[in-house]
């Protein structure tokens, strides 16, 4: 009988204990920052009538890190104060070492698209650069710090509006297209999606821990005569929230969204038609409405944290034909293109998508390189959670993505040699990432209803 009662002890004490490690298990987060900036000298991205490389920082470029963990599971995002992300080969580097020394089951790695960061080319003979070797350690070292710094969290989010960019294609009623590259009368043309949609971590015990701001516009308020680096407005910005949090702010992140067909109001200003305060406006005005939405938000813990995400890889063609091609870029920018700038040139692509599922409310999904803003404001309408954010940029650069009715319609970034990729590719993203998103809800399935048993 005494060892009967033991034997039920004992196996009340497993039941609890494994109730209990259940019940403990909860959603941490951390954040670092690091200053990524190069050296000078270094090729600009952006605009193809720079002579020089970078003569000097105008404001530093940051790389932002949160690392979130919900048990085994841990997301590294890492988000970027240049014009693209590293190449495939550097991305994997920065996985291949966060799983190592931080156990981090995925990195996605995003860049805010400033037009005065550094050019970072895909395939590189010469191997990888000091400065971008430099700059992916210092990235590893904030993975290991956020995960290290990583603490209890809930979540919330919120949403605003706010105008600071315009869609320079002006499509006319006989149907053609003309681009407005700057505007300066304010006025906002269309589409445009002026959504502010912010994500608020905090500690347990309430502090504000880091904000993430999701928002489409082209960082592009310096034009070609600036030769120094600058995160442009998403720098002024975050800055922004993060001074209006007072003492002990949190970190804030700038999430680019689908900006291909959208420029910030005074985009390319001269420097000498004050630039800087044009950046500043643009970034304060942002700022300010996140920074609103941002503290409104009521963030709280769910009883049952979840971490979804995948990357898939999907197969992609060459849009143009592959010889005129090679040598239409030949005869327009000669053979230095092929060494400053990485034309695309291949046949076929693997592009990859990448779908995250937060507490089976909040969606992200990826696009690697430049999505129309339609893209955005459609993956929002369709995604079955209440909060759905869109990142471009994301793990990779692939050019423009445009509709398809853009592709037929034409302009800067719907046919030209920057729009590599077949038509409809945009399109078949996001139909891919609204399945995933339904696949980790659970709602599809691998086995047809009528073969379950």
């Amino acid at each position: 009988m005494w060892r009967a009662l033991s034997r039920s002890f004992i196996t009340a004490v497993l039941v609890l204990s494994v109730a209990l490690s259940a019940e403990a298990v909860s959603m941490k987060a951390g954040v670092a920052k690091v200053d990524i900036t190069p050296p000078t000298g270094v090729p600009l991205w952006g605009y193809f009538d720079r002579l020089t490389g970078a003569q000097g920082t105008l404001d530093p470029l940051y790389a932002r890190v949160l690392v979130l963990e919900v048990g085994e599971k841990r997301l590294a995002l890492v988000d970027l104060d240049y014009g693209r992300t590293f190449g495939p080969a550097s991305i994997e580097r920065i996985r291949a070492a966060a799983r190592q020394s931080s156990g981090i089951s995925y990195v996605l790695v995003q860049a805010t698209h400033t037009h005065a960061g550094p050019v970072i080319l895909d395939e590189q003979p010469s191997g990888v650069p000091a400065w971008e070797t430099a700059a992916i350690e210092k990235v590893d070292k904030a993975i290991q710090e956020a995960h290290q710094r990583a603490v209890e969290v809930r979540l919330g989010a919120g949403y605003g509006q706010t105008y600071i960019g315009y869609n320079r294609r002006r499509v006319s009623p006989d149907g053609t297209v003309t681009m407005l590259w700057r505007n300066k009368t304010h006025v906002p043309t269309a589409p445009v999606d002026p959504t502010v949609s912010v994500l608020r971590i905090d500690t347990a015990e309430g502090k504000p821990l880091a904000v993430l701001v999701n928002y489409s516009c082209h960082p592009v308020v310096f034009g070609p005569d600036n030769l120094q680096y600058s995160a442009d407005f998403p720098g002024v910005m975050t800055q922004t929230v993060e001074q209006a949090f007072g003492a002990n702010p949190p970190l804030c992140f700038f999430m680019q969204g689908a900006p291909g067909d959208i420029n910030v109001y005074d985009a390319t200003t001269p420097l000498k038609e004050d630039a800087i305060g044009k950046r500043d406006w643009s970034g304060q005005h942002l700022g300010e409405e996140a920074a609103r939405v941002a503290k409104a938000i009521h963030t709280e813990a769910v009883p049952d944290p979840s971490l979804d995400f995948v990357e898939d890889p999907l197969p992609f063609r060459l849009r143009w034909n592959l010889e005129k091609l090679r040598k239409g870029f030949m005869a327009t920018y000669g053979a230095d293109l092929f060494k400053n700038f990485s034309p695309r040139v291949r046949e076929d692509w693997q592009l990859p998508v990448a779908t995250v599922l937060i507490n089976k409310r909040l969606a992200m999904m990826t696009m690697p390189g430049e999505p129309f803003v339609e893209f955005q404001i459609n993956w929002r309408d369709r995604c079955p959670v209440p909060d759905a954010f869109f990142l471009g940029y994301a793990n990779g650069y692939y050019g423009y993505f445009p509709t398809l009715k853009a592709a037929t319609e034409g302009g800067y970034g719907t046919a030209s040699s920057t729009t590599c990729i077949e038509v409809g590719a945009g399109e078949r993203m996001v139909n891919h990432a609204l399945v995933r998103v339904y696949e980790m809800l659970g709602r599809l399935t691998d086995t047809p209803e009528d073969l379950k048993k």
